[in-house]
């Protein structure tokens, strides 16, 4: 009789640890029930906590750990708060999926407030820098950082100044760290999404049509299989656009 296939064959993820940052919904949501579908433990982040903790709830299973823990990227002492309870939890991290982010209303530049523009950069660079930075510690040689950039990182749109610079600046970290790991065998993965049909819209256009938008569901698979290259072969910038020609 042939042996049955270990967890480890049918299940290439199987036992090792993900942390998913703004994990609580669209994307992020999205990516942690496909990781968790691959038997990967993991790490959830993000602001509201009962939000978390729903997410945390819907993904338990008996098969992987979950560790959901409210963490906000743009306080420093929250991550290191974070990172001493993944250590207790888990020996290593290999998976880091930076995709916690905020949008704005439409201000052109002459409009636009100070504060919003700070929140904006606080949180989708800053925050991917200091969590990143955290993470490094822990990542073992095979490990892949996926930052969830959207097309924005090499596209300009009126109105969305802050949120524009914030994805710009991301993809010049993505692509230093990139540079950076590749002698320690890390891979890293920007993430290019376009018109996705997730809540973020009805912050700068409740209008958008929806219908002609990707799932997040559809983001999830591509990002998994670009995972689950082999260690010797990556994708460096993962693009997935609607067919309608919707961005």
């Amino acid at each position: 009789m042939p042996k049955s296939a270990s967890p480890d064959a049918a299940q290439p993820l199987h036992n090792h640890v993900a942390l998913i940052t703004g994990s609580t919904r669209g994307i992020g949501l999205a990516i942690s029930r496909a990781l968790a579908a691959e038997g990967c433990n993991l790490v959830l982040t993000g602001r509201n906590e009962k939000a978390l903790h729903k997410a945390g709830r819907e993904l338990a299973s008996a098969k992987i750990k979950i560790l959901a823990h409210p963490c906000d990227l743009r306080d420093p002492q929250q991550i290191d708060h974070l990172f001493r309870t993944i250590r207790k939890r888990f020996s290593r991290l290999d998976l880091l999926i930076n995709n916690a982010g905020i949008a704005h209303p439409n201000f052109t530049v002459d409009k636009l407030p100070a504060q919003v523009w700070k929140e904006v950069i606080d949180t989708n660079l800053t925050g991917m820098f200091l969590i990143t930075q955290a993470a490094l510690s822990t990542m073992p040689r095979g490990a892949t950082i996926v930052n969830n950039l959207s097309i924005v990182a090499n596209r300009a749109f009126a109105g969305s100044a802050a949120y524009v610079a914030s994805k710009h600046g991301a993809l010049g970290l993505t692509n230093t760290l990139r540079e950076e790991l590749r002698p320690k065998g890390i891979r890293v993965i920007a993430l290019m999404p376009g018109a996705t049909d997730t809540e973020i819209w009805n912050t700068f256009w409740p209008q958008a049509p929806r219908k002609k938008m990707i799932s997040p569901a559809t983001i999830a698979q591509a990002v998994v299989n670009a995972i689950l290259l082999p260690a010797n072969a990556t994708v460096e910038i993962l693009e997935i656009l609607p067919t309608a020609g919707l961005l």
